[in-house]
């Protein structure tokens, strides 16, 4: 599906009035080689912990986007260049973090889109804590899992459903 996210909210502004439509805060960087992407969302809630990121990233994504509400954290990555791969390799389409990514080299050449705050050079603590799909505040929207995600150069949107092109 070919989309861009400014066409998108110009035809459905009714559901950005009800709220079944949202956009993400205009906050995060662009780190994969996917400039744009979607699909329904998995989601994950935890904090300077990445064990439950990799967890999922090793299951297969088929074509779903993982949101990491990470607390909005600049302590630490929680996705590096290792992770990237892991989610290219089993089908992920990209992955949005509500914290930071490292690897930004490693990144770029993953055939996965990724947005973050920032870049931050030290990786996470492993203590397997956290939350798995379950009803995430990210920066200026919530997002539930099965929530679809679309993602370009313009921002992110976080519908209730599928949205027709």
């Amino acid at each position: 599906m070919s989309f861009a996210t400014t066409d998108l909210c110009d035809a459905n502004e009714a559901r950005l009035a009800d709220g079944s439509l949202r956009v993400l805060a205009p906050i995060f960087r662009h780190f994969g080689k996917r400039a744009a992407f979607s699909g329904p969302a998995a989601t994950l809630k935890l904090f300077e912990d990445n064990s439950l990121v990799r967890e999922a990233l090793e299951s297969p994504g088929n074509g779903r986007v993982l949101v990491v509400d990470g607390g909005g954290s600049l302590r630490c990555a929680l996705v590096g260049g290792n992770l990237g791969v892991l989610a290219e390799k089993n089908g992920w389409a990209g992955v949005i973090v509500n914290g930071c990514v490292r690897d930004s080299a490693e990144l770029a050449v993953c055939d996965i889109g990724v947005r973050a705050l920032a870049l931050h050079p030290q990786k996470s603590q492993k203590r397997n804590v956290g939350e798995r799909e379950v009803t995430v505040q990210m920066p200026g929207a919530v997002v539930r899992p099965g929530n679809w995600i679309y993602a370009d150069a313009d921002g992110v949107l976080v519908a209730d459903s599928k949205l027709e092109g």
